[in-house]
């Protein structure tokens, strides 16, 4: 089975191709660039260095979110695009789940962080048992304080993982005992992590009724609320 794996969700971009069980090619990158003008051209020079056709894939795994709006929805769109358009079906993966693959063997708890601005961050609390990760705190939006009480009240070891745990690392080791940061080489999403996961996930019954998991509304939409809950308190 081939299949094709798309992270857009933040800054990093990640895209792979695996067939049977091998990595056939994998492109990585945590500069900051256009998802809308590189994703779509990276898929295509990597089905060109594989020798393959865009229909001969047989899945298409896609990390949903949470994250950047626009990376997730540029991922989740060509996701969506190419599932429509080849007739292959479509697998959403938790943005947060695919870092946390990247701590399978921890002997611990794991916590993914990518920064949401403001002290907020997009993050989960996961444990691996049996080789499935299980929840302990749903992936959501939450203040990184927050965050920092839940891995606190568990008493455990807990692996950081993400390129924006720097941006509160001194606040995780002030407050947090028995810390691991995960080193560079495992901070960023893995396209073929994202194809393990989707492997063991029943892919989406409707292409188009897949839609990506934000964990938040948009700030356009908690600014217009905040001004519809003022001008009422006014009246």
């Amino acid at each position: 089975m081939i299949w094709l794996g798309i992270d857009t969700a933040n800054t990093p971009l990640s895209i792979a191709i695996v067939k049977d069980g091998i990595l056939l090619s994998e492109v990585n990158t945590s500069v900051a660039v256009n998802h809308s003008l590189q994703a779509m051209p990276e898929i295509e020079d990597l089905f060109k260095r594989v020798k393959l056709e865009p229909d001969e894939i047989d899945a298409i795994a896609v990390s949903e979110g949470p994250g950047s709006y626009t990376g997730v929805r540029i991922g989740v769109t060509i996701a969506k695009t190419l599932a429509w358009t080849l007739k292959k079906p479509l697998v959403g993966v938790p943005s947060l789940q695919v870092l946390c693959a990247n701590g399978l063997y921890f002997n611990g708890v794991l916590c993914p962080v990518v920064d949401a601005r403001r002290g907020n961050v997009y993050s989960a609390i996961y444990e691996y048992k049996d080789g499935q990760l299980l929840s302990l705190l749903d992936d959501g939006h939450y203040s990184m304080n927050d965050v920092l009480q839940a891995v606190v009240d568990l008493k455990r070891p807990v692996l950081f993982i993400g390129k924006d745990v720097g941006l509160h690392e001194q606040a995780i080791v002030e407050k947090c005992e028995n810390v691991t940061i995960a080193p560079y080489t495992d901070q960023l999403p893995r396209a073929s992590k994202l194809i393990a996961i989707a492997e063991k996930v029943d892919p989406e019954s409707s292409v188009h009724a897949f839609t990506p998991e934000y964990r938040r509304i948009a700030e356009a939409e908690a600014n217009w609320l905040k001004q519809q809950r003022k001008e009422q308190d006014s009246e």
